[in-house]
């Protein structure tokens, strides 16, 4: 059986019709060419995201874009081809909440089955700027760790990073599983 319709019918290279074929045995379907041979590969998509604290709280964004609409993340987003995924972190954390931040580590990775996101996480320190709900948000506020909105968290990426974050930096703070 193949994939979920993944949208694409067509070949860039030369513009012969996509199908599904087992390449290799221990690998999934690929979508391969039927005129030229191209494999298209399906590749994920790689986010970087920070998650940092201003005045005690943790830096959550109101979502005002589809997915999740409405709903609360950390600062991130795509990395675009050929960008450094750190680099991309603090450019998005930049644009989405206008603050400046440097690194301090990778909190985790994150990849979940049917899921085309790998989500890395960084935790960050906040050297610059004044928090602000700016690109693709509505809101932005800095929640203390107790107060959290756990039901109102956009993704499962979401919740495991700040439960890892609050875990390793607020031991004492009971997280919701």
């Amino acid at each position: 059986m193949p994939p979920a319709d993944s949208g694409y019918r067509f070949c860039p290279r030369c513009g012969g019709t996509l199908a599904w074929r087992v390449l290799k045995e221990s690998e999934p379907q690929r979508l391969v060419c039927q005129a030229c041979e191209f494999v298209f590969y399906l590749d994920p998509k790689v986010a970087a995201c920070t998650i940092c604290m201003v005045d005690g709280g943790i830096v959550l964004l109101k979502r005002s874009i589809e997915p999740r609409l409405g709903t609360w993340v950390f600062p991130g987003g795509f990395v675009d081809r050929g960008e450094a995924v750190a680099a991309a972190a603090v450019r998005e954390t930049l644009e989405e909440s206008n603050l400046r931040v440097s690194l301090t580590g990778i909190l985790d990775v994150y990849s979940f089955p049917g899921s085309e996101v790998i989500i890395v996480v960084y935790a960050a320190e906040v050297v610059g700027g004044t928090l602000a709900a700016c690109d693709e948000c509505s809101d932005a506020r800095a929640f203390p760790p107790e107060t959290i909105p756990w039901g109102e968290l956009a993704f499962e990426s979401t919740r495991a990073a700040l439960r890892d974050y609050v875990h390793r930096f607020f031991p004492r703070v009971r997280v919701p599983r």
